[in-house]
């Protein structure tokens, strides 16, 4: 079993790498990114400053044109002058990164000059950098004559005049291999500080809602089979799957309006994840466990809805289909007492498809809900990736995809544990 699991682990880098490259791709070659919207936004500025009367804007209200410098500084900041496939070898974290970029000129009969660039021990930092005609680069050089191992230059373009366009630069290795999931161009913040809070939120709602959903489906999928064909079987059946057809953010906002004031009872918040810092602050333990019980039971009710129904439905018809096996009538001819034959051997039995599925459930929970997370306004794991993709925030949107991967990916090998738990007969090789 351990020589399984060795080659699941090995067969996820493959498959960790074919899925952020086919995202990669498409995020890249997607229209609309952030510079185009950057673009459109000066515009929309420009526009509604022309009709305020400056006419000084009315050319940026017809049609904006940045200065190809500008342009050229946007594409370095968000990685657009290099090709796609070094783009994501660099945010993988296995191409060096050029960082603390420097502009500068070398005229046409210039071979050396000297560049400041920072303080180091508190003194200035200069270096010389030296045009090769021969092999038509730059090399960077330390005052003391030694080539410099941290700075770097080359060569963006030649003017008509003979003028070198050129920048300096330093290099690192620095990826997501490295933790370094890039900093986020809405927030101007590390990407990991962006998600670290709301992934806490997500996956605090998640867990629960999949502990919850395990606690009252199972024993209830029992007592159904156990109960074929009653009332109260059919009863539940209906209540089970009309909950199942109503979408949870619908059934959020019904939840709402119902209970959260308004025409009808206020027994719950509107929303939020818990009381705002100024009350949450001057509570008490107690007082924040009452208080976070109450913000999250719409909002857990909404999120689990959906797999109330499925998980209900299938521990009942496993068990029913257990029930009739050959093994169990065995038992039975045998004189065990019914809770020994139900419990014993017939449960583990229909716990299978249970724990198959348990790693697909973990992925798609704690992934969290844009629609649920925004109808009661909380700031969770969904919500911040559907807003990425919309403003082209590409750092946020990759780095979920990472977070969102490897779970699936792990959640496939716990999905296998289960499995192998509670069936005696499977054996990984």
């Amino acid at each position: 079993m351990a020589t399984y699991f060795f080659r699941r682990i090995l067969l996820m880098v493959p498959t960790f790498l074919g899925s952020t490259v086919l995202v990669f791709t498409i995020l890249q070659m997607a229209p609309g990114g952030p510079i185009e919207q950057l673009m459109l936004q000066l515009q929309m500025g420009g526009a509604m400053s022309s009709e305020g009367g400056a006419s000084s804007s009315a050319t940026i209200g017809e049609g904006v044109s940045l200065p190809p410098e500008a342009l050229k500084e946007l594409e370095r900041f968000y990685g657009f002058d290099k090709p796609i496939y070094q783009r994501y070898l660099i945010w993988l974290g296995v191409w060096p990164r050029e960082i603390k970029h420097r502009d500068f000129q070398f005229s046409a009969s210039q071979t050396v000059i000297e560049k400041r660039v920072g303080k180091k021990d508190g003194k200035l930092w200069k270096v010389d950098v030296h045009y090769n005609k021969d092999l038509d680069n730059l090399q960077v050089y330390e005052k003391d004559g030694e080539e410099s191992r941290i700075w770097y230059a080359s060569i963006n373009e030649v003017d008509t005049n003979g003028v070198k366009n050129a920048v300096i630069f330093q290099k690192e290795i620095s990826g997501i291999l490295t933790g370094n999931l890039g900093r986020s161009y809405t927030y101007l913040q590390p990407v990991t500080e962006v998600m670290k809070p709301r992934f806490k939120i997500s996956l605090f709602f998640g867990l629960t809602g999949i502990f919850l959903s395990y606690l009252i489906c199972i024993p209830l999928g029992i007592k159904k089979a156990l109960n074929h064909g009653s009332i109260f079987d059919f009863s539940s059946s209906v209540i089970i799957f009309v909950a199942y057809s109503i979408p949870g953010w619908a059934l959020g906002g019904v939840l709402l309006v119902l209970f959260g004031g308004g025409s009808f009872w206020d027994l719950f918040p509107l929303g939020g994840f818990r009381s705002p810092s100024e009350i949450w602050d001057n509570l008490t333990t107690l007082e924040r466990i009452i208080d976070q019980i109450h913000h999250m039971i719409l909002p857990i009710i909404a999120w689990t809805i959906g797999s109330f129904a499925t998980m209900t439905v299938l521990m009942k018809n496993s068990l029913l289909e257990n029930l009739s096996q050959d093994y169990v009538r065995t038992a039975f001819a045998k004189g065990l007492k019914e809770k020994r034959v139900i419990w014993l051997h017939a449960m583990r039995n229909s716990l299978i498809p249970i724990a198959s599925g348990i790693g697909h459930i973990l992925g798609v929970v704690i992934a969290g809900s844009y629609f649920i997370e925004r109808m009661f306004n909380i700031d969770g794991f969904g919500r911040m990736a559907y807003e990425a993709i919309l403003s082209r925030d590409y750092p946020i949107t990759l780095g979920f995809l990472v977070i969102v991967v490897l779970i699936r990916l792990i959640g496939n090998i716990i999905s296998d544990l289960a499995l192998a738990t509670v069936d005696p007969r499977i054996r990984f090789k």
